[in-house]
């Protein structure tokens, strides 16, 4: 889907750049072309200098999202989820990021936490990038307690799993 919706900007790197951004945070394009998250207004220029294109590129971006139905049911409907991975530090949390060999296997996200609910560590949120949207897609889970050595192995020694940090 990631390489579908670029592909519609093929030609231009810079709403490539627009597009992504958009992706990556969540925000949505309302009816009026106007970029937003909920009910917040994020101002085109704020977007440009961000990615380091001009404010017009933006216009045409939402322009062009609009314009087309897939992108707008898909912008329309987009939105953001708070992350607590860096708040984990303030919070006491802990936070692991586990990089999988295949991210469209199933079963992943169930035998992760099946381990940590062995050793009976509350898990607060878990994240997983799309595999469709992101290059190197990762999983992240933000605990209540740390992580004992072993079970980190246990993890790092699951089929899918190419890496953990935490």
């Amino acid at each position: 889907m990631f390489d579908e919706i670029m592909g519609k900007f093929e030609g231009s790197p810079s709403q490539q750049a627009v597009i992504r951004l958009l992706l990556e945070r969540g925000f949505s394009v309302n009816d009026d072309g106007r970029v937003v998250s909920g009910g917040i207004e994020i101002p085109n220029t704020g977007i440009a200098r961000e990615i380091g294109v001009d404010r017009r590129v933006v216009d045409s971006t939402t322009d062009a999202i609009l314009a087309d139905e897939q992108l707008r049911r898909i912008f329309q409907n987009i939105s953001a989820i708070p992350s607590l991975m860096d708040l984990a530090p303030v919070l006491d949390l802990t936070v692991l990021t586990i990089e999988v060999v295949a991210a469209d296997e199933h079963g992943i996200v169930a035998a992760v936490t099946e381990l940590l609910a062995d050793e009976d560590i509350g898990i607060r949120q878990i994240i997983s990038d799309d595999p469709e949207f992101s290059d190197d897609p990762k999983l992240y889970i933000i605990t209540d307690d740390p992580v004992p050595g072993d079970l980190l192995v246990a993890i790092r020694d699951l089929p899918f799993v190419r890496k953990v940090e935490f």
